[in-house]
């Protein structure tokens, strides 16, 4: 089945993808594996950042070495690429997906390069999948040390959402309904019912996108789910786990100086999370 077939599949039985990030060939293995354990597909992404330092090729190695190896769907994933030329590169490298975000720009060069993107996608690879975005999404996928204000011309219009997906031919669609990047000193307040208006706005065979999922309350991911939310990404909390089990493991033991030994606690910190994220979203057992 190809990505695409997933989220529909998910949107017709009310549970929701996960998308992880990764920066580490170690962070990859703990979504693949921690996707194994529950039975279900993994989507990786590498945003721009994350894939420089990774490398494109290597991200995409890595994917077929997982796929192999775990015998799971594996789907990589260039999570907010801000230009036309970075979405390119993903597509020739051998990504599975493609989002190109270009949210910041005016409305008309966002359709238009968009518009772009998922023409060269699409004939380079007929079976990608191609994400907009639309609306602005504030924050950093780290803590946050201030209050983050979302204004309400932050937020997605349905109107402008139909629009937009019947003119770039987009297959997901990122959408800013309350959430920002990163980790709040507020809890977030997700806009339900404009989910839901989004929802019946856009075609049913193009997925819904929920950013930052870091930090949002259970309660509030499942009623995204429940009005249409296809996809959920996680990055920040991950990347907290990460960072966090590292620097216990350098506390306990200073001397040690062997990568395989200190990285193991912090892939496993990974992967706990990712399968707590995954049964949250009810993704257990889909494959």
């Amino acid at each position: 089945m190809k990505l695409k077939d997933y989220l529909e599949k998910a949107l017709a039985e009310g549970w929701a993808t996960g998308h992880f990030n990764v920066s580490e060939s170690d962070q990859f293995r703990a979504i693949t594996e921690a996707a194994k354990e529950l039975n279900t597909i993994a989507i990786v992404g590498t945003s721009e950042g994350e894939a420089k330092h990774l490398g494109y090729f290597e991200a995409v190695a890595l994917r077929d070495a997982f796929r192999k190896e775990l015998g799971i769907p594996v789907f990589l994933n260039s999570d907010h690429h801000k230009s036309v030329e970075a979405a390119e590169k993903a597509v020739d490298a051998g990504y599975d997906s493609i989002h190109i975000d270009l949210s910041a720009e005016p409305y008309k060069k966002n359709i238009s390069w968009t518009k772009e993107v998922v023409e060269y996608a699409k004939k380079k690879n007929p079976e990608i999948s191609v994400e907009g975005e639309l609306g602005y999404l504030r924050g950093e996928s780290k803590i946050q040390k201030e209050k983050i204000i979302i204004r309400p011309e932050d937020l997605t219009n349905p109107d402008t959402a139909k629009d937009f997906v019947s003119r770039t031919g987009v297959d997901r669609l990122a959408v800013a309904v309350g959430n920002i990047h990163g980790l709040s000193m507020d809890e977030p307040a997700l806009d339900i019912e404009r989910i839901k208006k989004i929802r019946e706005a856009v075609p049913k065979n193009v997925a819904l996108v929920l950013h930052g999922g870091s930090g949002i309350p259970d309660g509030q991911i499942r009623a995204a789910i429940e009005v249409g939310i296809a996809n959920i990404h996680i990055n920040t909390d991950i990347r907290v786990a990460y960072a966090e089990a590292l620097r216990e493991e350098f506390s306990k033991n200073p001397d040690e100086t062997a990568p395989y030994k200190f990285d193991s606690s912090a892939r496993e910190a990974v992967k706990k999370i990712v399968k707590e994220k995954l049964e949250l979203f009810g993704a257990k057992n889909r494959i």
